[in-house]
């Protein structure tokens, strides 16, 4: 009976012992090293994600620069000279998405460049007929715009225009198809819908400024 009692507290002793001094040396000696080394472990990668997702991409390796990148909006650039009222137009649209449309009529009051916004192939020709000899510079084609039948129509202006005038499609991002299928037919750029509102000053402007160009040279 007494080595009944005995044994109990002997082995419970060693167990207890065992498990008495386990937290002490975790606690002593955990926090003021490994857990400080476990933070600088997890948290700073943590960090370098948050940071690549408010701009900086891959952390150190380029990130700042393709963080820079990604934020940065061009610098919209000078205006035109304001055309005279009876100027040719020089860029036209095939443009019904009413945003788009007011980016483009805006962008175009501000670079003071005339667009034109057009429905289909025959409205088209009776502007370029109005323009005489004056074939334009860019055609902007949203090539969602089921009405304007931009892979039908892209092909034909090409083989008539030539290299004289520019043509420009903008898409969604996630439709590689139609991109591919865009390029195929002839179109000179395709960019998703966020590069395009971006750019649009710096376009504009370069096909609006062909006339003036042309104008100073002769």
């Amino acid at each position: 009976m007494n080595a009944g009692p005995g044994h109990p507290s002997g082995g419970g002793g060693k167990h207890k012992r065992r498990r008495g001094r386990r937290p002490p040396k975790r606690g002593a000696s955990g926090p003021p090293g490994r857990d400080r080394q476990q933070q600088g472990v997890y948290t700073a990668p943590m960090d370098h994600s948050y940071r690549a997702k408010m701009g900086g991409d891959n952390g150190n390796r380029g990130g700042a620069r393709r963080g820079f990148s990604s934020s940065y909006a061009p610098v919209d650039p000078d205006p035109l000279p304001v055309p005279q009222e009876d100027a040719a137009s020089r860029v036209f649209a095939f443009v019904e998405d009413l945003f788009f449309l007011a980016k483009i009529q805006e962008t175009g009051r501000k670079m003071n460049v005339k667009v034109e916004f057009v429905k289909n192939e025959k409205d088209l020709a009776d502007r370029l007929t109005s323009n005489g000899d004056e074939k334009p510079s860019l055609i902007i084609f949203d090539l969602n715009n089921a009405n304007a039948k931009p892979l039908t129509l892209i092909p034909k202006l090409k083989s008539k225009l030539k290299k004289s005038t520019s043509i420009i499609g903008f898409l969604s991002h996630v439709q590689g198809d139609l991109k591919q299928k865009a390029h195929e037919v002839g179109c000179d750029m395709v960019l998703p819908r966020s590069a395009f509102s971006q750019n649009l000053p710096q376009l504009l402007r370069r096909h609006g400024a062909v006339e003036s160009d042309e104008g100073a040279s002769g």
